[in-house]
């Protein structure tokens, strides 16, 4: 009965307004399209005369952003008349493929909730000389991706995916004439969900930086439609902008960039500065989100983020990472410490390395990350991916340039409570740590192997030292900085970082390896060499 009542949705009778699409346009991209070359997901097909829709996809990704529409934004920046035909043109043989019941169609509900954005927001794009029968086509299919949405949340989609697909048809109902009722059941649950996943401090209960910007891309256009249409948009909607742009400056690390926790991987540029320019406060970074799970310091011209909070809920656990009690730090705009970053999506192996404790820089015990992932196969196979188990109790005791904080991840597998100290100078050349493992009965701990790693931006050089207990460690800009330790023996060992913009590149870590029953704690620092030294 869901089925049928979703292929005769009610079609609203025509669109009033259109939202603005604030994500960056390039209008070179369109000639490239009317060639019929489409780039997703890494991947660049070309068509070859055929439509897009019914070639094989190169991947699952390239297929949904392709499905998506979201590439509408560059045939609209070229704003030429060749550009509008193509963009209609494309519009209609989707439709077309979308009645056939063809696969490539996808009414998957993340794909679907992106068409629908995209399409209301170029929909003068789609419509300028359009025919009154493709504009009631048009129109109808509009309103069978709201009949799916509902659908789809009537099912009990969850996660992130719910908050977005919410976004969707609150738009939908304020831009479509005779859909007011849609519009306030869907503003009634948006601003519940709102509630229930961004947190007081701004964060989202996932806890990964990038869903933050993609939530900001969305909601801030929401926003804008609201006004437009004279209604005013609920609290939750406009509290949750103010809060969560604040937090995006907590991420951003001294080169620009979001800090690699949770999923983050490389940092889109405009993506960040079209968020951040609707902070009309221009506020200082925030230092302290106890329910996001993050600090941070500065000291002059340094600055340090640490992950110090506990995996999220389990149904938004898909993307976060076991790298509890890591950090991130940065001087003079260069990027020095670092967690390894996640990968581009279409390449689950990868991503699934890199949400491991040993791709953080962190204590690892026994190679064994502090998170526990479910298998995609088996009884688990449904929840893949989802953080199964991990740290309870992340308590953080801050001071104006001090950090100690312990996590409870290895707790029962082997009777250890991982605790980390951390201090930046004021002036920001000097930062030290201690990494200690103290046993939960209160005894000696037991003899289990652990390493610290440290992992370094690819572009520094690393050396060690003539007597092999010091890492000498250059950036581009020509500063040096000096690791030392209380460890008997520091070495180098090759890591990767995800988050470069062209490709994933090989780097460097400094690893501490040790006993717990021998050495239960190790003391290390950072210092920034004098020129003369």
């Amino acid at each position: 009965m869901r089925l049928v009542a979703t292929l005769r949705a009610r079609a609203p009778e025509r669109l009033l307004i259109s939202p603005q699409d604030i994500r960056t346009a390039d209008p070179t991209i369109a000639n490239d399209i009317y060639a019929g070359y489409f780039a997703f997901a890494g991947k660049v097909e070309n068509t070859h005369g055929q439509l897009p829709f019914e070639i094989v996809p190169p991947s699952q990704a390239w297929a949904a952003g392709l499905a998506g529409f979201g590439w509408l934004r560059h045939l609209r920046a070229a704003d030429t008349p060749l550009a509008h035909a193509n963009a209609r043109a494309l519009v209609a043989d989707w439709m077309t493929v979308a009645d056939r019941g063809g696969a490539a169609a996808n009414w998957d509900p993340r794909v679907t909730t992106r068409r629908l954005l995209s399409w209301l927001s170029q929909s003068p794009l789609i419509l300028e000389g359009a025919d009154r029968a493709f504009y009631r086509r048009f129109m109808k299919c509009l309103g069978r991706h709201g009949a799916v949405l509902q659908n789809s949340l009537r099912q009990g989609l969850s996660g992130e995916d719910r908050l977005i697909a919410l976004i969707a048809l609150a738009e939908l109902g304020l831009c479509a004439e005779g859909l007011s009722k849609l519009a306030r059941k869907s503003t009634q649950m948006l601003a519940r969900e709102l509630t229930r996943q961004i947190l007081p401090d701004g964060g989202h209960i996932g806890r990964n930086p990038q869903t933050i910007i993609d939530l900001l891309l969305d909601l801030l256009p929401l926003r804008q439609t609201y006004a437009a249409r004279g209604q005013a948009a609920p609290a939750q909607l406009l509290n949750s902008i103010d809060r969560m742009l604040p937090m995006l400056r907590l991420f951003r690390m001294g080169d620009g960039s979001l800090g690699l926790f949770n999923g983050m991987g490389v940092t889109a540029p405009h993506q960040l500065a079209t968020a951040l320019s609707h902070d009309d406060a221009r506020a200082a970074a925030m230092l302290n989100a106890p329910y996001s799970g993050y600090q941070r310091l500065e000291g002059a011209d340094a600055s340090l983020v640490m992950d110090t909070g506990a995996p999220p809920p389990a149904e938004f656990s898909g993307r976060a990472h076991a790298g509890c009690l890591s950090f991130e730090f940065t001087t003079q705009g260069q990027r020095l410490v670092v967690n390894c970053g996640s990968p581009a999506d279409g390449n689950s192996e990868l991503r699934e390395a890199t949400r491991s404790t040993a791709a953080h820089s962190t204590l690892v015990v026994a190679d064994t990350s502090s998170c526990r992932f479910a298998a995609d196969s088996g009884v688990r196979g449904w929840i893949a991916g989802w953080i199964i188990a991990g740290p309870q109790r992340v308590p953080v005791k801050r001071e104006a340039d001090a950090l100690v904080a312990t996590h409870d991840g290895y707790a029962r597998r082997f009777g250890l409570i991982h605790q980390r100290s951390i201090s930046l100078s004021q002036d920001g050349s000097s930062l030290r740590g201690e990494d200690r493992l103290i046993s939960t009965d209160g005894r000696e701990p037991a003899a289990h192997p652990y390493a610290i790693r440290l992992h370094l931006h690819p572009m520094t050089h690393v050396s060690a030292t003539d007597d092999g207990l010091a890492i000498l460690i250059t950036l581009t800009n020509g500063a040096r900085w000096l690791f030392q330790s209380s460890a008997p023996a520091v070495g180098i060992e090759e890591s990767i970082f995800f988050a470069s913009a062209d490709r994933a590149r090989g780097a460097e870590q400094i690893v501490i390896h040790a006993n717990a029953g021998e050495t239960p704690a190790v003391a290390w620092s950072f210092e920034r060499l004098d020129d003369e030294s």
